[in-house]
């Protein structure tokens, strides 16, 4: 039993630091001049007379944008949220019980980054340049949805042993 609690745990670590990871980079969007935009600012190298200058500026105020931004930040909120409700219910939970407030929240977390990433993935001409390719934060988004989809169904069929 408790090889699976420090898996479960490790799954858990792992899909917190996919999605920090996926919603604080920088990399969602990679220009043709390998500039990358992410999920709240547009950094861009321009060609200034003599010297190149990299500005910043807020990015688009497209209200799908804001739509994505709003998911990744609840989905870490749902996952951070589920690590401790299932550090509580481990130490407080009685015998035999299903860890069934964490599965839920997990599972949240993953409709969360599943719509999110989705909304981005339809709508990112709306937002970026044209011309760009999706960067590895968007690839990480993806990647944190299954598993925290599988880890959401692990915790609703986990039963707390001795």
């Amino acid at each position: 039993m408790s090889l699976l609690l420090v898996v479960v745990s490790a799954l858990h670590i792992l899909i917190l630091i996919l999605l920090f990871v996926a919603t604080l980079d920088k990399s969602w969007w990679i220009l043709p001049g390998n500039d990358s935009l992410n999920l709240w600012k547009e950094c861009v190298t321009f060609l200034n007379q003599s010297s190149q200058v990299w500005e910043c500026r807020n990015v688009s105020e497209n209200g799908w944008l804001k739509a994505v931004q709003g998911l990744m930040v609840l989905s870490l909120v749902f996952c951070c949220l589920s690590f401790i409700l299932f550090m509580f219910q481990l130490y407080n939970m009685k015998r035999g019980e299903l860890f069934y407030a964490t599965g839920l929240c997990q599972l949240c977390t993953s409709v969360s980054v599943f719509t999110g990433a989705l909304i981005y993935a339809i709508h990112v001409k709306e937002f970026h340049h044209p011309g760009g390719s999706f960067g590895y934060c968007f690839a990480l988004a993806w990647v944190a949805f299954p598993l925290a989809l599988a880890s959401g169904i692990i915790y609703i069929h986990l039963r707390k042993r001795e």
